[in-house]
């Protein structure tokens, strides 16, 4: 059975009164259904003793979302400074808190240990490179890059040809080196996908992870108590795609558990995701409005959003479904490209879209922007970054970010020097 898309969740009534207080372009996210999604992916590894998704901060780093994602019991994947300072300021820290960072500066691994963060290195020579700045942590994990021994995919690439992780003989070797000084415990983690929908992906990648832990054991005699299984959970963009089944990944990464963990006598081994997209991507939308249409070789539908606000489409060709609010049962009878006014030909929403008639002054929500929406956003041509609002479930609306200002594009700017400057 087909799964449909979540609906848009306001009316063409609610979003018009909305506008009237926050002018168009703004994203808003359903602060129910991406909890009651959270607790669907709780459910599905509630066999998993400590079972924890650390929410990745990239995918909509917002410390409200952080904080609703805290009270649902999920803790944070950071990669930078400011992803960690997010954490804290929202009070999740510790263990809670995965650092897994490449090319990383000193001052990152400074605040990841004085956070308590797991610290997930993504290279052998990372090791000197925390031991100078840090020091070495009781707890110590790794990234591994499987190489020709998985399939990434379109988004990742080849894991051979990624710039991520480490290698298995360097895994091996990396063990050896941080018992020596001094770690006592150890995790493994890797993560060669991004928005894979194929089920048995995530249980293969359990598989090599498990027994490549048993491997550390018998190799290196350190013993892995944590397995982050990464992210990747992809979320159908299309119609016609359908979700991951979470109860069947969790099914298969049970049995693999049993048949190669447990049986090795390594058990309890604890399990932990990274997913940030598959818990708030689909519960997000764009909303926008038309300015213009234009005739010419093709029909263009030009909406005050830009690439600046969701670069996916324009970056990867991404498909983002779209609703012309009042329209959602209106025949899809015109062709248009839906594009923003950036100066890059490749500022385009949709290309060649089926759509009801459009009409300048129509509103139209570009679904699935929960996740790597709002967080790519970026200010070339002086386009300045909406507006994020939170749609909570007593039904009110409360602004969650405010749109920025010219004032805010300039702030870096020094002025003064420029008066003095000969």
């Amino acid at each position: 059975m087909v799964e449909k898309k979540p609906a848009f969740p306001l009316s063409k009534a609610r979003v018009q009164e909305l506008i009237r207080t926050y002018p168009t372009p703004w994203h808003i996210y359903d602060e129910r259904a991406i909890r009651e999604n959270a607790r669907a992916l709780y459910k599905a590894f509630s066999w998993v003793k400590g079972f924890k998704n650390h929410f990745a901060v990239k995918a909509l780093p917002n410390p409200f979302i952080l904080k609703v994602l805290k009270e649902e019991g999920m803790g944070t994947d950071c990669s930078s400074l400011p992803e960690l300072l997010l954490s804290e300021r929202v009070g999740i820290a510790g263990e809670d808190v995965m650092f897994t960072s490449n090319d990383t500066p000193p001052e990152e691994f400074m605040k990841a240990r004085q956070l308590g963060a797991v610290i997930n290195l993504d290279d052998i020579t990372h090791i000197d490179a925390l031991e100078r700045s840090a020091g070495i942590p009781e707890l110590v994990c790794f990234r591994y890059n499987p190489g020709a021994l998985k399939q990434g995919n379109a988004i990742i690439g080849k894991p051979e040809e990624a710039k991520y992780g480490l290698t298995r003989e360097q895994l091996l070797e990396a063990y050896k080196i941080v018992r020596q000084k001094g770690a006592k415990r150890f995790g493994l983690h890797t993560m060669v996908a991004s928005n894979e929908l194929n089920p048995d992906y995530f249980v293969e990648t359990a598989r090599i992870l498990f027994e490549l832990v048993v491997e550390i054991h018998e190799t290196c005699g350190a013993r892995i108590e944590l397995v982050n299984l990464g992210g990747g959970i992809g979320i159908p963009y299309k119609p016609e795609q359908v979700p991951v089944d979470l109860e069947r990944v969790s099914r298969g990464v049970k049995a693999e558990y049993e048949g190669i963990v447990v049986k090795a006598g390594l058990d309890p081994l604890r399990i932990v995701l990274e997913s940030g997209r598959m818990v708030t991507g689909p519960y997000g939308w764009l909303v926008t409005t038309v300015r213009h249409i234009k005739r010419t070789y093709r029909d263009y539908v030009g909406v005050d959003a830009c690439m600046a606000n969701l670069m996916r489409p324009g970056m990867y060709g991404a498909y983002h479904h779209h609703t012309v609010l009042g329209k959602e049962d209106a025949p899809l009878v015109h062709e248009y490209d839906v594009t923003g006014s950036l100066c890059e030909n490749n500022d385009k929403f949709a290309i060649g879209r089926m759509l009801p008639e459009v009409e300048v002054g129509d509103i139209i929500a570009i679904h699935d922007t929960g996740a790597h929406g709002h967080a790519m956003g970026f200010n070339y041509n002086g386009k300045l970054r909406s507006a994020e609002l939170l749609l909570r479930p007593d039904g009110s609306i409360v602004r969650i970010r405010r749109a920025e200002t010219p004032d805010d594009y300039f702030a870096t700017l020094d002025f003064g020097a420029l008066e003095r400057f000969q």
